[in-house]
């Protein structure tokens, strides 16, 4: 059966980890989604990791759409995430409509990012299963950096936290936070958190595909390189680009022949037609 909000709220009540990854394409989301994932998320991050953006914020709606739509198509158990894309939900109707939108073509819920309370309410009101995202908002933040690691800055996102929980928010992302941070705000709220670079204590992790692959070169300190897929990619490649160079590819067993008698017409008519 297709997991659903209250299997992922079940989680938490059960004080079980929640499993969250990246995912911009159908073959990734078969693998995924057979791996036995809780949530896929088709991310903004989508631009840098996919497209070659140097923001996330160049990601556009239809380019959300036409990776989600990928991703749908590959995915039958997990519950399917969509970001809403930089400034798509710039006002409470102009949200809805990006939501439906993103629904429409196969996500599950939507997330989007900072203090965003009337746009989570409306959503929320409307039947949406909204995600919040609190923490470093790479949609808002130029810089890459931790947040919440004074007294000031934690109590704030504390606060926002709960704020969001009150507007309607279903699950809540938290980027980039201290770990005793993330601890805290886990055990504040009755949704549950998903962490990046949060800690181990979130009621759940997500990392960008790429990242846990080794397809990038970043070296993350909140990730970890389950598999050196660039390096066997990269040899691959190198191995194919000498192996034609060479006339070594294709070989007898790579190619399809022709019938003999198939054979001899066609040379015959050649020989006639010279």
């Amino acid at each position: 059966m297709p997991k659903t909000m209250n299997d992922l709220h079940q989680k938490k009540q059960n004080a079980l980890k929640i499993t969250m990854l990246t995912c911009y394409d159908y073959p990734t989301a078969v693998l995924q989604d057979r791996a036995g994932l809780d949530v896929i998320f088709v991310g903004d991050s989508l631009g840098t990791n996919e497209l070659g953006y140097e923001r996330e914020t160049s990601v556009t709606l239809d380019e959300m759409i036409h990776h989600l739509k990928a991703v749908r198509r590959g995915v039958k158990e997990s519950y399917l995430l969509a970001d809403m894309p930089y400034q798509t939900y710039v006002n409470p109707g102009m949200a809805l409509v990006t939501a439906r939108e993103l629904i429409s073509h196969g996500a599950d819920g939507v997330k989007l990012e900072g203090m965003q309370e009337d746009v989570i309410s409306h959503l929320s009101n409307n039947g949406v299963e909204v995600w919040a995202h609190l923490g470093y908002n790479p949609q808002y933040h130029n810089k890459i950096a931790v947040q919440g690691k004074t007294y000031d800055s934690a109590k704030i996102l504390v606060s926002d936290a709960i704020a969001l929980q009150d507007a309607g928010a279903s699950m809540m992302v938290l980027e980039l936070i201290p770990e005793e941070l993330g601890k805290v705000i886990s055990e504040k709220l009755a949704i549950p958190t998903i962490g990046i670079g949060a800690g181990r204590y979130t009621d759940g992790q997500v990392l960008i595909v790429q990242d846990m692959l080794g397809i990038t070169a970043r070296e993350l300190r909140h990730a970890k390189n389950y598999a050196n897929i660039g390096d066997i990619m990269h040899e691959a490649f190198q191995t194919y680009v000498h192996e034609v160079e060479f006339n070594e590819f294709p070989q007898p067993a790579n190619v399809r022949n022709m019938k003999e008698q198939e054979r001899e017409q066609l040379m015959h008519w050649l020989s006639m037609n010279r």
